[in-house]
């Protein structure tokens, strides 16, 4: 375990060392929730759009900012350079499991993550009013729906990485995950506004559980069976994946090749 809480440790140090960088992605991330914010208050002034009024869409809103918050893209960039380098031979040959190591480094930064998403909750919550909060066994599926977010993040993130096996540009890679996820989370849109079978092929993918999920929770519109049926989606593709990258990264290796010494 101590090798894995080094990593971890190592993680919150380097996103604190650029600070900088982290500071501009949460203010891209806060000035996109402040857009979609004002532009929803003007559609929903009149009334209800698919079943959703302004207080709910307020409170999904402010969920999926958390969600797009939480495990950032700087393991991302770290882990697809040392794939495309070859210096990740000198990660294969340390005493410690690869996938739960890079797990650790994630799981180091969360909780700086998750400071700067309370700070800008209360911002909003003082500028706007307090947000309708789900009853006490709800609100103890949305914890545990938030929780989840993290590995099931991390599992989609370390997938897509380990394309650099194969691929020499790890930016494309990037940008079609985020454009895949952005839409099929629920996290520009609701998945209640798309074609009733996108809908339901959205819902139960493993990308709805990154914003759909904990936010349906949170505003009611997902409560008792359904809400834990979701739930336990959320925990089945992070198994699913889990197991999934570890022969996806088997295969990887027979391609790396190691020039040098």
């Amino acid at each position: 375990m101590k090798p894995y809480t080094a990593h971890a440790r190592a993680a919150a140090l380097s996103a604190l060392a650029y600070r900088g960088n982290f500071l501009l992605s949460l203010g891209g991330a806060a000035v996109q929730l402040i857009a979609l914010l004002a532009v929803w208050k003007v559609l929903l002034a009149d009334g209800q759009v698919g079943g959703f009024d302004w207080p709910h869409m307020r409170a999904y809103l402010v969920v999926a900012f958390a969600s797009a918050t939480l495990v950032g893209t700087f393991v991302d960039f770290r882990m697809s350079h040392r794939i495309r380098s070859g210096l990740v031979a000198l990660d294969l040959v340390k005493p410690v499991d690869y996938q739960r190591a890079r797990f650790a480094e994630t799981a180091g930064g969360v909780w700086i993550e998750a400071v700067a998403v309370i700070v800008v909750v209360a911002i909003t919550v003082a500028i706007g009013g307090a947000l309708d909060t789900p009853p006490g066994p709800m609100l103890g599926l949305f914890a545990a729906s938030i929780v989840l977010i993290v590995p099931l993040k991390f599992a989609v993130s370390y997938l897509s990485t380990l394309a650099c096996f194969w691929t020499e540009n790890f930016v494309g890679v990037l940008w079609a995950r985020q454009a895949l996820t952005g839409l099929l989370s629920g996290a520009l849109v609701p998945l209640a506004f798309f074609p009733g079978w996108l809908a339901t092929t959205a819902q139960w993918s493993p990308f709805a559980g990154l914003t759909s999920t904990p936010a349906l929770i949170f505003i009611g519109q997902a409560s008792g069976t359904h809400a834990v049926l979701l739930v336990a989606t959320q925990l089945g593709w992070v198994l699913v994946m889990w197991y999934g990258a570890r022969l996806l990264f088997r295969r990887g290796l027979r391609r790396l090749t190691v020039n040098g010494g």
